[in-house]
C-alpha cells in the first residue's frame, strides 16, 4: 500500500505572558518587548498535526479523521483553548510560554497520547505546526522528542538571554 502523510489543521485561542524569574523586569521588557505586557496578550493559534504511514487496504485510510479531530479535541484544543498558558497549563509553571515552548508542549503531547489512540498501527505521529501569526510559524517533529529529551537537551538560560542582548 502507498505511504502517505496526513495533516490536519485546528484552532484554539490562548493567552500568555513572556517573561522569566532569570531575568530582572527591565531585561524582560527588553527580550520580550511588547510580549512581556504584564496583563499578557492572546493570540489566535492554527496547529497542523501530521501523521504518516501506509493506507489501510480495505479503508483506503490511514486513520478515520473523525477520530484524529477526537483526538486533537481531547489532547490539543481542550487543555489550551481559551486558557492563559501561564496560569492553566503546568508546563508552563516553569517555563516560558513562547510558542517555540508551545509547539514542544503540544508534540511531547500528543506523542504521549498516540499509542493510547492509535496503538501499533500503521499510522505514526510525525510532527505538530503551530501559526502564532501569519508570519511566524513553529515546528517540532516527532523524531526530536522521543525519549522525552529535547533534541538539543539544553534550555535556555539566563547567560544566553543576555549574551543576545
Amino acid at each position: 500500500m502507498p505511504f502517505v502523510r496526513v495533516t490536519r489543521r485546528y484552532r484554539f485561542s490562548a493567552a500568555h505572558r513572556l517573561d522569566t524569574p532569570l531575568l530582572a523586569p527591565e531585561r524582560n521588557r527588553e527580550v520580550y518587548g511588547k510580549c512581556n505586557n504584564p496583563y499578557g496578550h492572546g493570540h489566535d493559534y492554527t496547529v497542523e498535526l501530521s501523521l504518516a504511514g501506509e493506507v489501510e487496504p480495505g479503508a483506503g485510510r490511514l486513520v478515520p479523521l473523525a477520530v484524529l479531530d477526537r483526538f486533537a479535541e481531547e489532547v490539543l484544543l481542550k487543555p489550551f483553548d481559551r486558557r492563559n498558558l501561564n496560569l492553566e497549563v503546568p508546563e508552563f509553571a516553569a517555563l516560558v510560554p513562547t510558542t517555540e515552548n508551545l509547539a514542544e508542549v503540544l508534540a511531547r503531547r500528543v506523542a504521549a497520547a498516540w499509542p493510547r489512540w492509535f496503538g501499533a498501527g500503521a499510522a505514526r505521529f510525525e510532527k505538530v505546526r503551530i501559526w502564532e501569526t501569519r508570519r511566524n510559524i513553529f515546528e517540532v517533529c516527532a523524531d526530536d522528542i522521543e525519549g522525552g529529551a529535547s533534541r538539543s537537551g539544553k534550555r535556555i538560560s539566563n547567560e544566553v538571554i543576555q549574551s543576545r542582548g
